[in-house]
């Protein structure tokens, strides 16, 4: 008995599918680039428009870091550039603009605004000289942040959750 014959899938779907994974792959290497232009905070009138601060560092978010990491050991205080980046990925996910307007601070009228999530009455105490008196001055944020947690816990580093 002769064998079946077997259906044959014309070649268009093959080159169609082809395409479609191209397609595809395309689409996802291409999404991380847009998500990023997307996503980058509104310039605040304190920080320049150039590709850098006006210390010199790369005004994006490894640069305000490193910027007040250099401030931070010329005023004594304490912290690392993971402990930074850690707790500012979990209060604003990197995001200067963020304020806060649901929690027990903005029930008061006093949300927490900027990087690392500072309410303006604990901005003013713990202000670095030498940096913005603007809360969503990434640099400011973080260095008045900063210096807060080490007066209350030791270092920005010791901070495991909300402070």
């Amino acid at each position: 008995m002769p064998a079946a014959p077997q259906h044959r899938r014309p070649r268009r779907n093959h080159i169609v599918r082809t395409l479609a994974v191209i397609g595809t792959g395309a689409a996802v290497l291409a999404l991380p680039l847009i998500g990023a232009t997307a996503a980058s905070a509104a310039p605040s009138s304190t920080t320049t428009t150039a590709s850098t601060t006006l210390a010199g560092y790369p005004n994006n978010l490894d640069g305000w870091i490193r910027e007040s990491l250099a401030i931070m050991a010329e005023k004594k205080i304490p912290g690392t550039y993971n402990g930074i980046y850690r707790n500012l990925m979990r209060e604003s996910s990197g995001n200067p603009r963020a304020i806060n307007l649901w929690d027990s601070n903005a029930a008061k009228g006093i949300p927490s605004k900027g990087l690392l999530q500072v309410i303006d009455p604990t901005f003013k105490a713990y202000h670095v000289d030498g940096t913005s008196f603007d809360i969503y001055d990434p640099v400011a944020n973080i260095t008045a942040a900063c210096n807060y947690a080490a007066a209350r816990y030791g270092s920005i580093d010791n901070v495991n959750g909300a402070y």
